[in-house]
């Protein structure tokens, strides 16, 4: 959570969460394609010198918790991710499918979210999407963590 990624002249600890589905939100992330997404979006992700930091794909969405440098905006990177993974998709998956859409594979838009200084809350949200956990005790998990930093500036 306190370690810097750095550039030529930049100190840099930029996180966000981003979720996005396919197009006409169809569960067709499961399988032997759920199976196949995660290395290709790590790929994808480091060569726009980004990372995957964690990620969850769901039958019908995708949630991740990327890295990004702040020479990148994230439009850039989750563009680059989502229309080079749907090719991929098409390739290795298009002629095998009844009703797959191939290139349009993703729906056009995505939600993203900065993380900040609740990392594990949005980790957690990530691993654990299908169970309900105690938001009061990572939340006070969180909170001493902040206090012992502050008590450690002071």
């Amino acid at each position: 959570m306190d370690q810097f990624e750095s550039l030529n002249h930049t100190k840099w600890d930029c996180k966000y969460h981003v979720v996005f589905i396919p197009k006409y939100r169809r569960r067709t992330l499961y399988g032997d394609l759920k199976r196949h997404l995660g290395p290709v979006f790590r790929q994808l992700a480091e060569q726009r010198e980004s990372r995957v930091e964690e990620g969850h794909l769901m039958p019908d969405h995708v949630h991740m918790l990327l890295s990004i440098p702040p020479k990148y905006a994230v439009s850039q990177v989750v563009g680059y991710i989502k229309g080079k993974s749907a090719i991929h998709l098409a390739r290795v998956y298009g002629e095998r499918k009844r009703g797959f859409v191939g290139q349009s594979f993703w729906a056009r838009g995505y939600f993203v979210s900065t993380v900040g200084r609740d990392e594990t809350v949005i980790r957690e949200y990530i691993l654990y999407p299908g169970i309900i956990f105690d938001f009061l005790k990572v939340w006070k998990r969180w909170e001493s963590k902040v206090s012992r930093a502050a008590l450690c500036v002071v």
